[in-house]
């Protein structure tokens, strides 16, 4: 894995802020933001988080693609610029759930969360609410996608319940 400054990259700079995540804050926040973020660049097949580990980082796919794996079992791949992973440890403070291993050569943008905690004031507010605008966003689109899931499963399962009898 290489890492690297992300001011160091003006075009990244500008991938970075072309996120949907991104274009809520202001520039001064933006950049304050990026002074706790690295770029990160991972090889295929590379760990990029392990099931089970603790940390303060969470993750934005730049270019690329990850594999999910809970369980030595694969439950995704993220592909697209700004998906989002490693938030929910960042949630609760739990172990992280899965392991994401980068499938081809893959960018991310990494950045630690904890950086927070050393803020004050109005700053601190701030970025708390903008942090949880965010997870709520994240996790709303999940849970929507989840809930599809769950009822083309039960569906499945009574057209083969169904099917059985015959």
């Amino acid at each position: 894995m290489d890492a690297h400054s992300v001011k160091e990259n003006e075009e990244l700079i500008q991938r970075v802020k072309s996120m949907a995540t991104f274009r809520s804050f202001e520039k001064k926040d933006f950049y304050r933001i990026l002074n706790f973020s690295k770029i990160k660049e991972y090889e295929p097949g590379e760990l990029i988080l392990a099931e089970g580990s603790y940390d303060n980082w969470i993750y934005f796919v730049l270019s690329g693609k990850v594999r999910i794996v809970r369980h030595e079992e694969e439950i995704g791949v993220l592909n697209r610029t700004g998906d989002i992973f490693g938030e929910m440890g960042i949630i609760d403070g739990s172990a992280r759930s899965a392991s994401i291993f980068a499938l081809e050569k893959t960018i991310c943008l990494a950045t630690d969360i904890s950086f927070i905690d050393r803020l004050t004031g109005d700053d601190r507010l701030a970025f708390t609410a903008i942090l949880y605008q965010l997870l709520a966003e994240i996790l709303a689109v999940r849970l929507r996608t989840t809930s599809e899931e769950l009822v083309r499963a039960r569906e499945e399962i009574a057209d083969l319940k169904g099917g059985a009898g015959r």
